[in-house]
């Protein structure tokens, strides 16, 4: 959870919270470290196969639902398939930000196996797929080979370091036009790359995506998909850590208090409600400058290929100092966003296309890294 939305709700409670702290003592300075583990034991493992994948379930993914599960029944290879519980219904009708998250997902590992000397041969959707869901058919299939002429990408070095930077951005430092040159570099032709750190573009795309934003908010089964998918205190982001995370000492005051619970968070006339919005809108509201991915077409493949430009956008802005978040509201399809939808597709692909992408850039505190379920617990059992 964010610092934005932690002092925004530190209003709430007051004087409760530090006396809150001082009688439940031991439980409200605890922090999810078994969540975090993930982090340190990317690259610990002796198969190629399970280093390169403990990297990639570092990956940025919708809602850090972590959509992924690999079969590594055979030898020098895996499929990768979606986690068809990880699913995000109301908000993802179509599943087309999970697909992006399992292309995030594909790059980084092709990008660990590369830094070990690894050549990995991709076949995307091997026994085909459904533009409308996601099934039970493989993502991809990945073959390993040792490949002396393999050489490290320099954005691996960024993995570890790669957030989606979910804090207010500083107003007062501007992000330069050569930045969106640099972060234009990574991506390849399978993707059009768009930025803009023009002060009316950032108008008026901080407008618009403010706008799309409150909708969700706004939509009952929309804002509830992502109550349901709050985990508030350490034990319950160590008990399942995917989802929309409240963890540190603040929070786990505010729900022993029961001043932020479930149910508050969903009552419009609450405190915790109306100062959770001013927090997330105080994130559209200082982006300095905006990122955005288009593809000619809308197929798997084309979103695999966008989540894959978009992590390496992700580890562009990051070695650059840059904080990055998704604003994917705006481009969600569900009828209450049809019309921001249209909106946004006419100002950032005039000329037709998909946007797949968009994202606010500016420069903003370090955050922590988002609780991951360990690499064990996402390999098939077969």
């Amino acid at each position: 959870m964010n610092i934005s939305r932690r002092k925004s709700l530190a209003l709430i409670g007051g004087g409760i919270i530090t006396a809150a702290a001082a009688s439940a003592g031991y439980s409200v300075t605890r922090f999810p470290n078994q969540a975090i583990a993930p982090w340190v034991l990317a690259g610990t493992y002796e198969d190629p196969r399970k280093k390169a994948l403990s990297f990639a379930l570092l990956a940025p993914n919708p809602h850090n639902r972590q959509p992924w599960i690999v079969d590594l029944s055979a030898d020098g290879e895996f499929s990768l398939y979606a986690d068809l519980d990880k699913l995000l219904p109301e908000t993802d009708p179509l599943n087309r930000q999970i697909t992006i998250g399992l292309g995030c997902f594909l790059e980084v590992m092709r990008m660990a196996a590369a830094q070990d000397g690894y050549r990995v041969d991709l076949t995307l959707f091997p026994e085909g797929q459904d533009e409308t869901h996601l099934d039970t058919r493989p993502i991809a299939h990945a073959t390993f080979a040792k490949d002396p002429t393999q050489t490290p990408d320099p954005l691996f070095q960024y993995v570890m370091s790669r957030r989606s930077n979910k804090e207010p951005f500083d107003t007062s430092r501007s992000v330069a036009p050569s930045a969106l040159e640099h972060v234009s570099d990574v991506v390849d032709a399978s993707v059009r790359f768009g930025g803009s750190v023009d002060a009316q573009d950032i108008a008026e795309l901080r407008e618009l995506t403010h706008t799309a934003l409150q909708i969700e908010v706004e939509t009952p089964n929309t804002y509830q998909e992502s109550v349901d998918l709050f985990r508030i205190g350490h034990r319950e982001v160590n008990a399942n850590p995917d989802g929309i995370d409240f963890s540190g000492p603040l929070f786990e005051s505010l729900h022993l208090t029961g001043m932020f619970t479930r149910e508050t968070a969903t009552d419009t006339s609450s405190t915790a409600y109306k100062a959770g919005l001013d927090a997330v809108f105080a994130n559209t509201d200082t982006a300095m400058g905006h990122i955005w991915l288009v593809t000619e077409a809308n197929t798997r493949v084309d979103q695999i290929r966008a989540g894959q430009n978009w992590v390496r956008v992700n580890l562009a802005t990051t070695a650059l100092g840059l904080g990055l978040q998704p604003l994917s509201q705006v481009l969600q399809e569900y009828p209450e966003m049809d019309s921001a939808h249209h909106t946004i597709h006419n100002r950032l692909a005039p000329t037709g296309g998909t946007v797949q992408m968009l994202g606010r850039i500016g420069y903003g505190p370090q955050v922590a890294p988002s609780p991951r379920w360990p690499l064990e617990a996402k390999i098939a059992q077969t």
